[in-house]
């Protein structure tokens, strides 16, 4: 699938992004084969292979999902950099 310079304008409009009219065709051909690529991947036989998450695998860690009251206020805020009257303190950004 060929991108023309009409579409990488386009693109580049709905990406936010200032492209020079000089530079619109080497990015038209830079999107083509991004997507030439993408075609390329589709056509790679992925039957039986499961999905990863990791490219090494890995068992995350886990904890026991047991609901506590907390408590731990003072445990909490002692890594404030300010805290009063037991809340963390932080400059005003809003006058």
């Amino acid at each position: 699938m060929a991108i023309d310079t009409d579409t990488a304008r386009r693109v580049a409009h709905l990406a936010r992004i200032h492209v020079e009219e000089e530079r619109l065709p080497a990015l038209a051909e830079e999107l083509s084969a991004v997507l030439a690529f993408m075609e390329q991947l589709s056509q790679v036989d992925t039957d039986g292979v499961e999905p990863m998450t990791s490219v090494t695998p890995m068992n995350l860690k886990r904890r026991a999902d047991v609901i506590t009251d907390g408590d731990r206020q003072e445990d909490i805020l002692a890594n404030a950099p300010d805290a009063r009257e037991g809340f963390f303190a932080v400059p005003k950004v809003v006058e």
